[in-house]
């Protein structure tokens, strides 16, 4: 352990309330772990794809056994409730799998006789250390979506899970320990400080996902390391006058899940005047059935909520429509914001041009749809979009247009492992889930050989 160990309390967000103290990792943890995971790497690196496979599964069926202690540990950080805390256990495990069966399919380019007299054929190799690095909305997800290609490709992972939400970080290296090798995922729990020590290290790669200012921080700090970010969102969602009958219910639902604390969860929505106002009281009637307390969790720590508190105590929106809060008993301190759909406002209000973060809509209206579209284009972030009506042909054109790296039509935060997931400008690069992933963390080596000597 360091000397001048610093240890930090730790806040459940349901109740506001002190919950336990995190030894904060400093320079001694940092090197220690990263130490370890690279004399882990080549042996984890040196087993074939059968057998790194066949160990990942062991670890997605070890979380599958220990899911109540998951779910127990994910809610003590992040206050979501049961539904959502036990999907992303099971989530989680999903992913493992995929990867497992995932890097035995030969992705690499194809060899062959690309140059007369010559064979020649692509190596795909691990990168190495791989430092992770995940934010505190996603505790488990946002790791798997790290760890599982990354370990898969053959890499070793050195996690840092956000200071406040370690706890699922904890349980993943111990039943990693169990069922890879040792070594193969260490975590360091701490705080930002913790994080640039370890970007600071002798690693290979790092993958980064977080706020917009903490990526710029990473990259800055990474030097030729490569870097994979996935950053903030602030996502459109355009609603045309055709759009389905339950739209309204769809975005709500999208934006209150996980109390709206999601990169790719819906933020702008953006209609046509002639459907404006059916728009914002479908949205409000719908939101007045969503209650912090009862059908979402609270923020996740003080500076968010405050956060939450300067954006839309900021906003000049003349329509702000309030849903309810119920906290259960000896929860009214919690950090619990209702969810709100604010209209009427004007293009550089805060709560248009900063990503709240949080269950809050703005509800924009333009002239036509070619207005709509540059209006969804108009701010840094390009991470995700969707599209609301029920032209097929107008609907896709949309989807073409929208300068995002995914778009949802019909719906909204529909993912798959299968389906790859990355921003575009201000919202990072890289590439989470789907085959694609793994080339994230590989580096090509091209072999040719010469046939004929003589």
């Amino acid at each position: 352990m360091s000397q001048n160990t610093l240890t930090l309390p730790l806040t459940d967000p349901r109740t506001g309330r002190e919950r336990w103290s995190l030894t904060v990792g400093r320079e001694a943890e940092t090197r220690a772990a990263v130490a370890a995971a690279r004399g882990a790497q080549p042996g984890w690196a040196g087993l074939t794809p059968r057998e790194r496979a066949r160990r990942l599964l062991r670890f997605a069926d070890l979380i599958e056994e220990n899911a109540a202690s998951y779910v127990a540990a994910e809610q003590a950080g992040t206050g979501k409730p049961d539904a959502e805390a036990q999907g992303e256990v099971e989530n989680c495990a999903d992913l493992l799998r995929f990867y497992a069966g995932a890097q035995r399919a030969d992705t690499a380019p194809a060899g062959g006789r690309r140059i007369r007299g010559r064979e020649s054929w692509v190596r795909w190799e691990p990168m190495g250390v791989v430092a992770a690095i995940v934010p505190w909305n996603y505790p488990l997800m946002m790791a798997a979506w790290r760890i599982a290609p990354a370990l898969a490709a053959g890499n070793t992972v050195v996690l840092k899970p956000a200071l406040t939400t370690p706890d699922t970080a904890m349980l993943l290296a111990r039943d990693a320990a169990t069922a890879l090798v040792p070594d193969a995922l260490v975590t360091v729990p701490g705080d930002r400080d913790t994080g640039r020590l370890l970007v600071a290290e002798d690693i290979d790669m790092v993958a980064f996902t977080g706020s917009e200012a903490g990526g710029q921080d990473v990259a800055g700090r990474a030097a030729l390391h490569r870097v994979s970010l996935e950053l903030g969102g602030n996502c459109p969602a355009l609603v045309l006058p055709d759009a389905p009958d339950d739209t309204c219910e769809e975005l709500v639902r999208a934006v209150t899940y996980n109390a709206g604390q999601s990169c790719a969860a819906p933020a702008r929505v953006i209609t046509l005047r002639e459907n404006y106002d059916r728009t914002v009281a479908g949205l409000a009637k719908a939101m007045s059935n969503r209650r912090a307390g009862a059908d979402f969790g609270p923020l996740n720590n003080a500076d968010q909520a405050a956060r939450y508190d300067r954006i839309v105590g900021s906003s000049a929106a003349a329509i702000d429509h309030v849903g309810d809060i119920a906290a259960q008993r000896g929860q009214e301190n919690g950090f619990w914001r209702p969810g709100r759909i604010l209209a009427d406002l004007a293009p550089d209000d805060p709560a248009v041009v900063e990503e709240v973060f949080g269950p809050v809509l703005t509800v924009q209206a333009v002239d036509t749809v070619e207005e709509a579209v540059a209006l969804a284009n108009s701010v840094r972030q390009a991470l995700a979009a969707s599209v609301w009506g029920s032209d097929t042909a107008t609907t896709l054109a949309l989807a073409h247009e929208l300068n995002a790296g995914e778009v949802w039509v019909n719906c909204h935060l529909d993912q798959s492992p299968e389906l790859p997931h990355g921003g575009r400008g201000s919202s990072g690069h890289g590439t989470d889930m789907s085959v694609l992933a793994l080339t994230e963390y590989q580096r090509p080596k091209t072999v040719t050989v010469r046939l004929h000597t003589h």
